[in-house]
């Protein structure tokens, strides 16, 4: 029996290992830190012998196999001995898809792939199909490979999953597009980074789909690099396609094969130029998988804009507070801000990735007159912004309460309080979805 050691103990890792179990390898699982109790209940329940606190070299080194979660680089220390020693090291979408015959339609980019995620799975169900959601989102693809059954997956699956899949195919494959994101994990070098995503095309065959947005100049000059043997669907809204999603005056044309559809933008659930985007690369998804013109209007009609992704929270005192804590990125926030059409109060910071916050400067001169500083180190934001805003009309907090109270004061009737951070959340909070959190609480107590 092959020994799989599973690292990391939270949603992918405690899903490997339990699929590891149930194809029956003798499985152990390794977390350098403390395991949330759910987690290792689930461990215990599954009778998965694991550790946590430190990683044991002697129970990690004779693995046959390791299954890596996606929150460790490269770089850590047990890695790197793993990689030394010649153990082959797995993500666990590349571990679970070797267990699943379902149609798999996987989602990847900088920005725009959860909610396109979150719209694609929608629209399946809608559609009346068996459908599973994991990847970055949801319950663990693995968990599910082991314990339920799905004709199809919806994933949205991270450059940091991709990293450790080697022949793990899509039947549907998406890149919403490439910007400057995580570039310290990839040695500060975007091309690093765009080889990651575009994994996601390197088993594709002539009767697979790969659907891509034709205006990102990054995927583009990328896509004339590889050899596709997909059928080709591009987005755009700056011309007409033979084949795939384009603007035609006020509507989304999709074309597939020998079909053709429209909608409305009128119509549209979602506002923004990004989410065109989204609506379109969801449509084409939709068209793929043979799921009907009416569904998908409908659909896109109806869909709810996911949580922390520009979600409304409260209007105050005249002052709508947006919670868009999931813009970990500079291209999130530059969406986030080129949709507001009141005056903004921006809350902006956290842990910095290499970010060019230039691309913003002609938006924040546009559309923000107060921008509070949240994270530990603020001076890239300053040096960025004062010289537009002004250096009194920025301030520095320590807590999503202090953020809220110090926009409140800075917001008139009429204003938007727009959490678009821009950065990672690790500085201050355990992750974005605890900072939108306490960001919502926050604003529900003023």
């Amino acid at each position: 029996m092959n020994r799989i050691v599973v690292l990391g103990g939270a949603e992918s890792g405690v899903g490997a290992a339990v699929l590891a179990k149930v194809k029956g390898f003798d499985v152990f699982l390794s977390d350098k830190g403390e395991i949330k109790e759910e987690y290792a209940e689930t461990l215990r329940r599954w009778e998965i012998p694991f550790e946590q606190g430190g990683h044991s070299e002697k129970l990690i080194l004779n693995a046959d196999e390791v299954v890596k979660s996606p929150g460790i680089p490269e770089t850590a220390p047990m890695v790197q001995k793993l990689i030394e020693k010649g153990i082959h090291i797995v993500s666990e979408i590349e571990f679970a898809g070797r267990y699943d015959n379902a149609r798999k339609i996987c989602i990847t980019g900088s920005n725009g792939k959860t909610t396109t995620t979150s719209l694609i799975y929608y629209l399946l169900q809608n559609a009346g199909l068996n459908v599973g959601l994991g990847g970055n989102i949801g319950k663990s693809y693995a968990m599910q490979v082991a314990t339920e059954h799905h004709d199809y997956y919806v994933l949205e699956i991270s450059s940091f999953q991709l990293d450790n899949c080697y022949d793990f195919r899509p039947d549907i494959a998406i890149i919403t597009n490439i910007t400057p994101d995580h570039l310290d994990r990839y040695g500060y070098d975007i091309e690093n980074y765009v080889r990651s995503k575009f994994r996601i095309t390197r088993n594709l065959g002539p009767e697979d789909c790969f659907i891509f947005d034709s205006d990102d100049a990054i995927t583009i000059a990328h896509l004339d690099k590889i050899v596709l043997k997909a059928k080709a669907l591009p987005f755009t809204q700056k011309g007409e396609v033979k084949q795939g999603a384009f603007l035609r005056d006020d509507k989304i044309v999709v074309r597939y094969e020998e079909s053709e559809s429209e909608i409305y933008l009128k119509e549209l659930a979602l506002g923004g130029k990004h989410n065109i985007y989204n609506s379109m690369a969801a449509a084409l998804a939709a068209k793929a998988a043979g799921i009907d013109n009416e569904v998908i209007r409908t659909s896109l009609k109806t869909f709810q804009a996911i949580e922390h992704r520009l979600e409304p929270v409260l209007s105050v005192g005249g002052v709508l507070y947006i919670n868009d804590s999931k813009a970990t990125n500079v291209d999130s926030a530059w969406y986030a801000l080129e949709c507001q059409t009141r005056p903004v109060v921006w809350i902006a910071g956290g842990t910095d990735k290499g970010n060019d916050y230039s691309v913003l400067q002609d938006l924040v001169k546009e559309k923000v007159k107060y921008i509070i500083c949240l994270g530990v180190d603020n001076a890239k934001l300053h040096a960025s912004f004062e010289g537009i805003v002004g250096a009194a009309n920025m301030t520095d907090v320590h807590s999503a309460e202090e953020a809220v109270q110090a926009a409140a004061k800075a917001a008139s009737e009429g204003d938007v309080v727009l959490l678009s951070p821009c950065c990672a959340s690790f500085d201050l909070f355990k992750n974005y979805e605890d900072r939108g959190d306490q960001f919502k609480e926050a604003v529900r107590k003023l």
